[in-house]
């Protein structure tokens, strides 16, 4: 028992160091950096402008559409790399495998499409 928890001693060192140096770090900037900010670094900054509405205000539902579309094509992007590499492995039966699952994907596209789910007004 006791030689494999040796084998975690230089792991947990590291850990340490990492966090002292961290630690060390942000206390030399601290220090070393004017700690006076003038009203123009403590303003709210968005886009240039004061901004002119509460900042939890209520997305409209488009956006969470087009992003809930877009985690779902990113992930068929995720599905392709694997098949290409292994497509000499799995054959003519994987190819045919991947081309209806774009398909399917490619039909489900085309109707969020056509009802408009990607207009941006």
């Amino acid at each position: 028992m006791q030689d494999m928890l040796r084998e975690y001693l230089p792991i947990l060192l590291f850990i340490g160091v990492a966090f002292g140096l961290a630690i060390v770090m942000v206390a030399a900037s601290y220090l070393a950096a004017r700690q006076h900010p003038d009203s123009e670094k403590v303003s709210a900054y968005e886009c240039g402008f004061e901004p002119f509405s509460d900042a939890r205000g209520r997305f409209d539902v488009r956006f969470y559409l087009v992003a809930i579309l877009f985690i779902i094509f990113d992930l068929e992007v995720a599905f392709l790399f694997p098949w290409a590499v292994a497509l000499g492995d799995i054959g003519l039966f994987g190819f045919w495998s991947m081309v209806v699952f774009l398909g399917v994907l490619t039909i489900g596209f085309v109707y969020e499409w056509k009802k408009g789910a990607l207009e941006w007004d």
